[in-house]
């Protein structure tokens, strides 16, 4: 094919039918709106040509693209697989297309990537977390989209939210630690905002309970094996009577373990370790690893549900929902 060639237009298909235009955009987009004899030829015309509908021109038309934006801090890495798979298929369900884009950790950069997708005017838009910045809330409240934030939870969202508390993981993981006679606690966390929610209320539960959390290792979101292994190694140098370890993912929770015994330690007789997220590989590491279990394929269901309704002026009862989490226990603790 000749790449300076421009593509045919619905001008193209007409001449070739011998229709007019509005007869092609008729027989392409309501078949049954035509004649059997004119869908004939408007579809041979279409084949001859290799036409392919312009669906942004279209959706402009019709006042809907039929496509949503999903922003997720990272492309990398299994911890919002199971949300976008979910939100793809169920979109998809409804013959909506689903576009990805990554704003990696960064306030600055997802208000740049949310200011040019609204420009693109898409069906709906999801959030993988909370806005970030004031700035990004405006934004998405005054366009109008639908929004729906997840991975979190918020009193005041943007205009939807489906997620979990991380300030209740972090009580939660402290307590269970605690009531199983842990009292020098140590944390190995990423960064981000939702990390920083669940360490200090970790911190907090820990003290109120009369537990000690003797020191927090950061990690550059996202988190890997390696930065697990180099993390309990910084803990353990500085504070060897450590006996609970709670890692913001499963990666780092992974490596935190390999490191133990490498060293010579038994987790869980000497060393009980928590990750988060119930990866896949996560029951079988040795030993299967306690973690918190994230239902990433309920909240993209239901976040495409909630866009879809949106977008299609339906009406939504609950605009915040709490899908909880649950706290899977293994041999790790």
């Amino acid at each position: 094919m000749n790449p300076s060639r421009k593509p045919a237009t619905v001008q193209d298909v007409a001449r070739l039918a011998g229709v007019s235009a509005m007869t092609v955009s008729r027989a392409l987009n309501v078949p049954d709106k035509v004649t059997p004899d004119t869908l004939r030829r408007v579809r041979e015309a279409v084949d001859q040509l290799g036409y392919v509908p312009n669906a942004m021109a279209s959706g402009l038309r019709m006042s809907r693209a039929r496509m949503v934006a999903a922003l997720l801090p990272t492309l990398v890495g299994p911890v919002f697989q199971e949300l976008v798979e979910s939100l793809a298929a169920t979109l998809g369900r409804q013959g909506y297309q689903l576009l990805i884009g990554q704003t990696g950790y960064d306030a600055a950069q997802e208000e740049a990537l949310v200011r040019g997708v609204i420009q693109r005017r898409p069906d709906g838009i999801v959030l993988v977390g909370v806005a970030s910045s004031d700035g990004v809330r405006q934004a998405l409240r005054a366009s109008k989209i639908p929004v729906v934030e997840t991975w979190d939870l918020t009193a005041d969202p943007v205009d939807m939210v489906v997620g979990f508390s991380h300030v209740a993981i972090g009580r939660d993981v402290a307590a269970f630690l605690h009531a199983r006679g842990h009292r020098q606690m140590a944390i190995i966390t990423a960064d981000d905002t939702r990390a920083r929610s669940r360490t200090q209320a970790f911190l907090t539960q820990a003290q109120a309970l009369g537990a000690e959390v003797v020191e927090r290792f950061l990690t550059v979101a996202p988190s890997t094996l390696g930065e697990g292994r180099r993390g309990l190694a910084t803990l353990l140098q500085s504070h060897p009577g450590i006996t609970g370890v709670f890692c913001s993912s499963d990666s780092l929770a992974l490596g935190a373990a390999i490191e133990a015994q490498h060293r010579g330690l038994k987790v869980p007789q000497q060393l009980a370790i928590i990750g988060m997220g119930d990866q896949s590989f996560a029951r079988d590491a040795q030993p299967p690893l306690t973690t918190v279990r994230l239902d990433g394929t309920r909240i993209g269901a239901l976040a495409a549900e909630l866009t879809m309704a949106r977008a299609e002026g339906r009406a939504v009862e609950q605009t915040v929902v709490d899908v909880g989490f649950h706290l899977v226990e293994r041999e790790s603790t």
